[in-house]
C-alpha cells in the first residue's frame, strides 16, 4: 500500500481503500459460486440482489420519494446530454429545452438537445469566462419549455451551484456526475437527475439516472430502445445485457458512504477540504483562484499561478511527492484538485502543506 498516490485526478477518480480490498478479495470468487462478477451474467439471482439492493440504497442515500424511479443507464454522464431531450423534450408541445450554460459540459448538453428541439440559453457565464454561476431569475425560463438543465458542479471551471434555480414549475434536469452524493439536494424540483458513476458512485461503465414517473413515455421516436427511460424501468434497467461489474463496485461505495454516516455526514467534511484549499490560496496573490469565490466547488478545485512554466514546474514536483493528477483540464489548464467523497482530509492537509511550501520557495 506504501506505493499508492495520493489520487486528485478529476475522473475516473479515486475509490475507497476498502472498496478496493473488498474487490480485491472477492474478485476471483464472487458470493462463493466460484466464478468472478465479471463473468456472471446479468440475469444471476446474485447479481439481482446486488442490483435491487444498489437501487435501494441511492433511493435511501437521496432520500427519494416514492414517485421517483432509480435507472442504470449505458454509457457515462454524456451519453446522458442525449437521453434527457430524447425522452423530456416532447414532455411539452414546444419541444423546447432551457438550459444555464456554465461550460463545457452544458455547450454539450445544448448541442444534443438542438437535434430534437429547440435549445434556448436561459442564462449564460460564458461573459464571465465560465468564472462564475450566473444568477437565474424564474422570468428568464421559457413558460412553454420542458425542462431547464445545469449542471450542478463544473469538473473544468470548478464552480457550483449553491443554491437551484426557480424555473416556475418547470422541471430541472440536473447533470450531478462531478458531485452526486456530495451534498444534500432537495430533488422536488427535479424532472432528471443524472450522473456518471466515475466520481462518486464508482467506475466508469454506467450511469445512474433519477427520473420523476410522471415523465416517463415521452421518448421521441427517434430514441434507441436502450436510452428509453421508460424502457429501462420496465426491465429493471436490463433491456440488454448491462455491466454487473460498474453496479457492483457502486453497490460497495455505496455501502462505504453509509458506513461513515451517509450524505448528512459526508458534506461537512467536503466543505472542510475545500475551505482548506482555498484558504492556501486566498492567503496571498501567489495563487489566483479559477472561480468566483460565490461559486466555487467543493469538488474541483481549480487556480492558476503567474506562468505555465511556474505550474508545470508544480505539478511535476507534487508529484515527485506523491500528489497525483493536478494538471488541470486541458481546455482550461492551470491546476486542478479534484476531492471528492473518497478523498480523504489526510490527502487534502498534505496537498495544501506542499501548496504552502512551494509558494515560500518560489514566491
Amino acid at each position: 500500500m506504501t506505493s499508492r498516490v495520493h489520487n486528485f485526478t478529476g475522473g475516473p477518480s479515486t475509490l475507497p481503500l476498502p472498496v478496493l480490498q473488498r474487490i480485491q478479495e472477492e474478485f476471483l470468487d464472487f458470493q462463493g459460486i466460484g466464478a468472478s462478477i465479471v463473468e456472471i451474467s446479468h440475469r444471476t439471482p446474485q447479481f439481482e440482489g446486488v442490483r435491487a439492493e444498489t437501487e435501494a440504497m441511492i433511493k435511501e442515500l437521496m432520500e427519494l420519494p416514492p414517485n421517483y424511479k432509480v435507472l442504470f443507464a449505458v454509457g457515462g454522464g454524456v451519453m446522458q446530454m442525449a437521453m434527457a431531450p430524447m425522452n423530456l423534450i416532447a414532455t411539452r408541445p414546444a419541444r423546447k429545452a432551457a438550459f444555464v450554460h456554465t461550460g463545457i459540459f452544458t455547450g454539450r448538453a445544448i448541442s444534443e438537445a438542438s437535434k430534437y428541439g429547440t435549445a434556448v440559453v436561459a442564462a449564460s457565464g460564458e461573459e464571465s469566462g465560465f468564472t462564475k454561476i450566473p444568477a437565474v431569475d424564474a422570468s428568464m425560463v421559457d413558460e412553454d419549455a420542458s425542462y431547464l438543465h445545469i449542471a450542478l458542479n463544473n469538473t473544468v471551471h470548478g464552480t457550483q451551484f449553491r443554491t437551484m434555480p426557480q424555473a416556475n414549475g418547470i422541471p430541472l434536469v440536473g447533470d450531478a456526475t462531478s458531485e452526486i452524493l456530495s451534498r444534500k439536494i432537495d430533488v422536488s424540483p427535479f424532472g432528471m437527475i443524472f450522473a456518471g458513476f466515475q466520481k462518486n458512485l464508482g467506475v466508469v461503465g454506467l450511469s445512474l439516472v433519477v427520473v420523476r414517473e410522471d415523465l416517463l413515455g415521452h421518448a421521441v421516436k427517434e430514441t434507441p430502445k436502450w436510452m428509453d427511460c421508460a424502457i429501462l424501468d420496465e426491465t429493471d434497467s436490463m433491456p440488454s445485457t448491462t455491466n454487473p461489474f460498474t453496479i457492483y463496485v457502486c453497490n460497495l461505495v455505496l455501502h462505504w458512504l453509509k458506513e461513515q454516516g451517509g450524505v448528512a455526514a459526508i458534506e461537512p467534511i467536503n466543505v472542510q477540504k475545500a475551505a482548506r484549499l482555498y484558504g492556501v490560496i486566498d492567503k496571498t496573490d501567489f495563487y489566483v483562484g479559477h472561480a468566483h469565490p460565490d461559486s466555487r466547488s467543493n469538488m474541483n478545485v481549480t487556480f492558476n499561478m503567474a506562468t505555465p512554466e511556474l505550474e508545470e514546474k508544480f505539478v511535476v514536483e507534487a508529484e515527485a511527492q506523491g500528489l497525483y493528477s493536478l494538471k488541470g483540464h486541458r481546455e482550461l489548464g492551470g491546476i486542478r484538485a479534484s476531492i471528492y467523497n473518497a478523498l480523504p482530509m489526510e490527502w487534502v492537509e498534505a496537498l495544501a502543506s506542499f501548496m504552502e511550501e512551494f509558494e515560500r520557495r518560489n514566491g
